[in-house]
Order: structure tokens, then sequence, then C-alpha cells
């Protein structure tokens, strides 16, 4: 051991004390009196609670929230100044009078509990009930066991920002109907919950009803600076629902839940071509994300629809004409290649399109300025304009890209974003010839500006692309999926590989008559076979 320093066993860990050499002139001697010693280190305890931990940390954290003792239950989180506001949020705002909270069985070191809560609010009085969890860590400053504090907490559904609140809803309730006049409830229909709240949050006033009391969740802005719509949990006293006019069709909507049901994870839009009203709306699972709405996903092969358009503006493509499609095709650093490694020798560009050739749009990526694509999608078909349906909507993206990802945006990867509202309108597109910007209630209830692409389809455009979508409905890779729809359709598969994805995000979007509608399977496979049949079931009902 080098000179000036000590061993000592603290806390049973064996550690090295460094005394200080040649301070105030010494010469080195040690200093017996101690003065000049470095202080003991010290020691933080690590790794994971201890099952006796995890149940006294949470335990003491559920005792002191019932308690009121905000101070103290915010003391054992991770985090004591969020807690802190959101402890006492819960109990001001939410209108908490009494609260009984019981600890289950951890599973390591999640404890599940229950919350029984009693709510008061001008002379009136309701129990609120439901489960929850928290997590048990270990401080990386202190060594000490935390409660891991995150908003779900204090209520499973509550995110960062969210807050519970009760009092005089600040929407009044609605009562939903349908085109036709029929009522639509989340009851009858789960897919709308969602649906159904934004659009009570954006109309109830305007809808002519009165405002109960509640207990609600107050929702934050999202990432993308919309807010998402409040979610009633309790009513204390019901106000009065005015009739809200909405562009649905229930027994469309029945089908379209019916069909996305079939999958664990799916998402399908329904409008018509004819004025851009939306349909039908669904998702599987019904609750959470509403993934046909603001979903954005690369879509694949169905962005071919836009970039077939900008192709034969172009001059680069047409209908009947000989178009390369070969195995392999280089660009900007990259080698892209069709599935299966096929190519199609001597065919025509509706080969290409009818089976889904990559590389015939690939190739023709040289001859492209970097923002060609996102002009054709913006300026014809409306993808990324501010759209106003009613609800909050991710309306597309196709974002200016250069070489390679400028390749791979022809064929619907690199940086383009859709979901199924925005092809569902893509489809509708083809079917008019102009786009029609989707929407759930009529503009002239509110006096919003619906979004209005600068163009119109070339007709010569249009009837390509007609023709197109019509071949691979009948004899392409969308033939399966169709048959039996008959009438004037046209359709579109699509494919997008995702990193870590063991299968692709399937897609297919087609129309029939004046009925569009688009869907997407994440991580379902081939969108023929995914997605297709859904959208099929939707337009065989329409």
């Amino acid at each position: 051991m080098r000179s000036g320093a000590r061993a000592a066993l603290v806390g049973g860990v064996f550690v090295v004390l460094v005394g200080t050499s040649g301070c105030g002139g010494s010469s080195g001697s040690e200093d017996n009196s101690g003065a000049g010693e470095a202080p003991a280190a010290k020691v933080v305890k690590t790794g994971p609670p201890s099952a006796a931990e995890i149940k006294t940390t949470a335990k003491d954290f559920l005792d002191a929230w019932a308690a009121g003792d905000t101070a103290k239950a915010a003391g054992l989180t991770s985090d004591v100044r969020a807690a802190t506001a959101a402890l006492g949020s819960f109990r001001k705002d939410a209108r908490i009078a009494r609260l009984g909270l019981r600890a289950g069985a951890p599973t390591g070191a999640k404890v599940p509990f229950t919350v029984a809560a009693q709510i008061s609010y001008a002379k009136q009085q309701t129990a609120l009930a439901y489960a929850s969890s928290l997590t048990v860590v270990r401080d990386k400053g202190t060594g000490k066991a935390v409660v891991d504090w995150r908003p779900s907490v204090l209520h499973p559904r509550l995110r960062a920002g969210d807050r519970l609140r009760t009092g005089a809803s600040e929407a009044p309730p609605i009562k939903a109907v349908d085109r036709n006049g029929q009522e639509l409830t989340a009851a009858a229909h789960p897919a709308l919950k969602g649906v159904l709240d934004g659009l009570r949050q954006r109309y109830g006033k305007l809808a002519g009803g009165t405002p109960g009391v509640e207990t609600w969740i107050s929702r934050a802005k999202g990432a993308d600076g919309k807010r998402l719509p409040d979610e009633t949990l309790k009513v204390l006293s019901k106000g009065t629902p005015g009739t809200l006019k909405t562009t649905l069709d229930a027994r469309l909507q029945t089908a379209a839940e019916r069909a996305v049901n079939k999958r664990p994870k799916a998402g399908v839009v329904a409008v018509k071509p004819s004025t851009g009203e939306i349909l039908a709306v669904a998702n599987s699972p019904a609750a959470g994300f509403n993934l046909a709405l603001q979903g954005s996903l690369a879509p694949g092969s169905t962005m071919k629809v836009i970039s077939s358009a900008l192709l034969i503006d172009k001059g680069l493509a047409k209908y009947g004409k000989p178009h390369p499609c070969p195995k392999y095709f280089s660009y900007g650093g990259w080698k892209f290649q069709n599935d299966d490694k096929f190519e199609i020798k001597g065919g025509r560009f509706e080969h290409s399109f009818a089976r889904s050739c990559n590389t015939a749009f690939i190739s023709q990526a040289p001859k492209l300025s970097d923002d060609d694509l996102t002009k054709e999608a913006r300026d014809v078909f409306g993808i990324g304009l501010n759209w106003q349906t009613g609800v909050s909507t991710f309306d597309g993206a196709v974002p200016v890209q250069h070489d390679a990802p400028k390749a791979a945006s022809l064929i619907g990867q690199g940086g383009v974003r859709m979901n199924p509202l925005n092809m569902a309108s893509v489809a509708a597109t083809v079917h008019s010839g102009v786009f029609r910007q989707p929407y759930l209630v009529s503009p002239s209830l509110d006096h919003r500006t619906l979004a209005k692409a600068p163009r119109s389809l070339k007709p010569s455009t249009a009837k390509q692309l007609r023709a197109l979508m019509r071949l691979t409905a009948t004899s392409g890779t969308a033939a399966q999926a169709m048959a039996g729809v008959g009438g004037d359709m046209g359709a579109k598969t699509g494919s997008a590989e995702v990193d870590g994805q063991k299968q692709p995000n399937g897609w297919f979007t087609a129309y029939r008559g004046d009925l569009a509608a688009a869907a997407v399977v994440p991580a379902g496979g081939h969108g023929g076979d995914t997605a297709g049949p859904i959208v099929a079931s939707v337009l065989k009902a329409g």
C-alpha cells in the first residue's frame, strides 16, 4: 500500500482512505491527529430494491397519499417536484373528499393497488373506483427505494400534463347521429369513443346542449401541439345533450368495426369521393390510439398511386408504353430490389404497377427533382395540407428528400408517412379526379374552411390511374382481396418494411363507385392478404 494510505472496513465494504502529504511544509510524516485526512467515502446502496423494501415503500407511499400528506408521499418518489404538483392537483382539482388505497401482491417491483375515492362538488357526491399500479426503484443518488413517479400512478389513463378534474363540464354532452339520423354511441360503436369525445369537445356548445357536472381527464396538448379530447370518467349530474349530425353511416361503421376486429391491430377509414364525407372510422383495438385518423406510418406501395401520377404528369410513364422493371436498381448509394427479386422483361408500365414493381419507380428517381413528389402529393392529393375534419387528424407527410431517400419515397418508404384516412382520400381523388378534403361534420356548422389542393388531376392522368388501379384489382396484387367486389373499382396494395419487425405493415387502398376505403395492419404481412379483406368488406357493405 502506497505511503499516506490506510485501509478501513466501512459498512461491509473494503475502502482505501488516502491522507495528504507535504501539506504545511511537513516532510510527509504521518499526522496522528487525523488532520488533513479525506473523509470516509459514503457508500450508496445499489442494485434492485429487495422484496421488503418494495413492500415497505409502497405501503408508506399509499398511506401518506391516502392521509393527504402530500409532502411525505412526494418525498417517497423519484421526482418530488412533479409528484407534489400532481398529488396536490388530484385532491384539489378532482375534488377528492376521502380516499382509500389498498395494495395488492407485488409482481417483482410492480405493486398493483385499488383506489376508492369519494368525490364532493357543490353538494353532489359520488364514488370513483379504479385500479392502478406503481413501481419501486432504487434512487441512484441516495440509494433509497422510491416510487418511480409517473402520472399513471394517480390514474392509469393519465399522461404527462394531464389532470383529473371535477366540475361543470367544459363542453356540453352531444347526441351524435349519423347521416340518416341514427344515434351513434360508444356502447354500440366502441371504435368511435375517441371520435365522439373529440366531437363533443369541439362542437358541444355549438350543438346547443347544456353542461353537466363530471369528473374527467383534462388532456394536455400532444407533441404536435394539438390538444387531445378530454375523457369523462364519472357523471355526477347529466347535462342536456345537443344533437350533432355527422357524415358517418351507422351501417357502414358496423361493417368497418367487424372487419378490423378480426385483427389484433388494424385501422380503416371509408370516405365518399364525390363530397369528401367520412363514412366510417374503425380501429382495433377500439380503445387507445386512433391509428385510422392519427397514425403516421410508411404507406409502402400504396404510395405508388401518387408516384404514378407524378411520372405520368412528367411524361416518364404511360399506360400501354414499355417501362423497365429490372431485378435491381442502384441510386444514391443504395441498391433497391423487388419482392423476391423478380423482374418483368419487356413489360409495360401497367404491368409494373399491377405487380408492384419497385424498380420501375426507383429507376425514374434520377430524372426527378428532390421536391417533385412533395409537390405532387400536396398540390394534387392534398397531402400535408391543414385538414379541418372536425377532429384531430394527421394529414400525411411527403418531405423533400435527396438521393436514396428520395428514391425510397417513390415506393412509400423513406420519410413518407400516412394513415388510412390519407390513403382513402388518395383513392377517392383518383376516382373523382379532384381532392375533396375528408370531414366528419359539415363546415357550415362552425364556418371553418376546408383544405383545397391547388390543382386537380389532369384528365389523361386520372384516366390512366383508374385503369392502373382497375387492372391491379382484377388481375394484379389486389385481385384476390377484391374478388366479388365488382362494379367500377380499383385498388392498390402495399407492404412497408419496418426495422425490427419480422413482418411488414400491410396496406390496401381501393374504391368502388362513390365509396373509397383504406386500411393498415401493422406488422401483418402483405397488404393484399391482411388489409385487403378489411377494405373489401367495407366496399361490399357500401
